[in-house]
């Protein structure tokens, strides 16, 4: 990280705390993005992007300020925002009814550079994507072929008037791939991503990315002979990768606990099991864990952006939910330690409450008997797009493609499938986990005002239990 962007974070802490502020926390940022847009074998762009400035969060009479600087030049521009965000504070603080609280955390001064393997490269990156925009092009029916592969560099410096001072050095790679097949009338689009937190081995590691354009663009040809499901509501044994975004939606949202307080009510919604920590909301398979600490998924950090230090936090244990996702404030309105959530997208956002790596945890259920069981119901692949209500109970998710299972073997290929239920419903009725525990990479999650995009990682193994599927063509 650029000196002069860290000696700028260090002089707003000292400012704001020479201007009488309760608390104050920085965070100076550093991105290099590049990306590569490549349609039916042609590159439509190549970008480079690179952003730097730092985000000041302060607390002066009990109420948050917040502003930020694109690429800081001097102390007096510091000073300045700084001098702003007081006077917002004492000004928003005449009315302010809630006490500010922060629960206690432990001063750390560290540096982490996180493991990559190989170095994220252009060329590698247009190679790559090259390869699988040919091998999506050359199946049979297709008629698009999209492929977007990106990296980010990325160099993290978080400082408080605590005292505290982390600077954390990553890289992300990740690739889109989608793959459209037509015919007879009938169009068919089939979506991938895969990526993670490292070098170029996480979409270059065991041909990953190719492999998935593979698996892809014939599962897209393959739907264009596949037939409609009528509505049924019957038994459904979900992939990890459907399971991935079920989890992302009716589990980590709704266990985010400025969500459960009603704090973002106005534009996400709340959370149907407020107030309901020590009871049953699920069957006794049913366990689910938020882990910043899996290595290599977009999810995966030593320190949130509030400097607290992250940890594997239950959520959901045998079917009773246990804790939510916390931050300094909240984790003094629950009485509990924070739990290293607290994100932003970029140090021009304060910071949310967000999931790292929210996962349903595996089971020791093979799959193939998970589906031997099973004399009527459906087999359930690949998430596409989700439709929950504003406290996170009733639910519909679309798969990419489904298959009917009878008498224990996987039959017809099924499309345009959504899957619906109510989420105390359907978590009562699992009665299987898999051993096949996946975490997935999601790379588009809003939350906030204004509207904060953020990646994480997601995750489970196949489970089992019951909902609604049915056709929407």
């Amino acid at each position: 990280m650029d000196t002069q962007l860290q000696e700028l974070a260090d002089y707003a802490i000292k400012y704001s705390v020479d201007s009488g502020v309760q608390y104050c926390d920085v965070r100076a940022e550093e991105q290099e993005r590049k990306s590569v847009l490549i349609e039916n074998g042609q590159t439509e762009h190549v970008r480079s992007i690179n952003d730097a400035g730092i985000g000041i969060r302060l607390v002066k009479d009990g109420t948050w300020s917040f502003c930020s600087i694109t690429n800081p030049k001097s102390k007096e521009e510091v000073k300045k925002a700084v001098e702003v965000s007081i006077k917002n504070s004492i000004h928003y603080a005449k009315n302010k009814r809630e006490k500010f609280n922060l629960y206690p955390n432990s001063v750390v001064k560290k540096k982490i550079d996180y493991p990559i393997l190989e170095k994220p490269e252009l060329e590698k990156l247009i190679q790559i994507g090259t390869e699988c925009n040919k091998i999506i092009s050359n199946a049979p029916k297709i008629i698009k072929s999209v492929v977007n592969p990106w990296y980010t560099n990325n160099s993290k410096y978080f400082v408080n008037s605590e005292g505290s001072q982390i600077l954390q050095n990553f890289s992300d790679v990740v690739m889109d791939m989608v793959a459209t097949a037509h015919e007879s009338g009938l169009t068919q689009s089939v979506n991938i991503t895969e990526g993670g937190r490292g070098g170029m081995e996480e979409i270059s590691k065991n041909n990953k990315a190719q492999n998935s354009a593979e698996n892809i663009s014939k599962k897209a040809s393959e739907l264009l002979s596949a037939k409609p499901a009528k509505e049924d509501k019957a038994t459904v044994v979900m992939n990890p990768d459907f399971v991935s975004l079920l989890t992302h939606e009716i589990l980590g949202h709704p266990s985010e606990a400025d969500r459960v307080l009603g704090k973002e009510m106005a534009w996400a919604g709340g959370a149907w099991w407020k107030g309901k920590i020590g009871e049953r909301i699920g069957s006794e398979h049913l366990n689910v864990f938020d882990d910043p600490t899996i290595e290599e998924s977009l999810g995966w950090y030593h320190f949130d952006d509030e400097g607290v230090q992250t940890k594997k936090t239950t959520l959901v244990e045998k079917g009773v939910l246990k804790n939510h996702m916390q931050n300094r404030e909240t984790g003094q309105v629950f009485s509990t330690e924070p739990t290293g959530n607290m994100r932003a997208t970029n140090y021009r956002f304060m910071p949310l409450i967000r999931m790292a790596c929210t996962c349903i945890g595996n089971g020791d259920w093979d799959v193939n008997e998970m589906i031997k069981e099973v004399k009527s119901g459906y087999l359930i692949s690949n998430m596409k797009i989700p439709s929950i209500d504003m406290k996170r109970y009733n639910w519909s998710i679309s798969c990419q493609y489904a298959q009917k299972i009878e008498n224990g073997e996987v039959t017809d290929l099924l499309r345009d499938v959504i899957v619906m239920g109510t989420a105390p419903e359907f978590f009562e009725s699992i009665d299987a986990c898999g051993n096949d525990f996946t975490v997935r990479p999601i790379t588009n999650c809003g939350k906030g005002d204004p509207m904060q995009s953020m990646i994480m990682g997601n995750g489970g193994p196949s489970i089992r239990g019951i909902a609604t599927v049915k056709s929407v063509n």
